[in-house]
């Protein structure tokens, strides 16, 4: 019975790890959208020839916001890639620990439901 209850304790820490990194990589995603929020009123007035009568070109406001997304996303790879990698492990390793003690296959974002008998010790 103990054995069980430090089996669930073990995937109960692991499904909360795997949260956290989850959370890491979601807070990454939302700084990089709002920082392109914040730039998008900048990249819409470099338009100095509508002055001019000329009309603006429409596909220079979007290559602009790419140049930027991709500087930013280029600038946080890194991290998203080392988190993305370890993400994979404790997905292998929950995995693993479920298969390994015979408990039921399960989402990974916190369902630690244990079988009451029949569990290899």
């Amino acid at each position: 019975m103990a054995n069980v209850q430090q089996q669930a304790a073990q995937l109960t820490r692991m499904q909360a790890a795997r949260r956290q990194t989850q959370h890491q990589l979601d807070l990454i995603d939302r700084q990089i959208t709002r920082r392109m929020t914040a730039l998008i009123p900048l990249l819409g007035r470099r338009q100095p020839g509508y002055r001019r009568s000329k009309p603006p070109e429409p596909g220079v406001f979007l290559e602009r916001y790419r140049a930027n997304l991709a500087a930013l996303t280029a600038e946080r790879q890194p991290e998203v890639d080392a988190l993305t990698r370890k993400l994979a492990r404790q997905d292998a390793a929950i995995a693993a620990l479920r298969t390994r003690h015979l408990l039921p296959p399960g989402r990974t974002d916190g369902d630690n439901e244990l079988p009451r008998e029949g569990v290899r010790t």
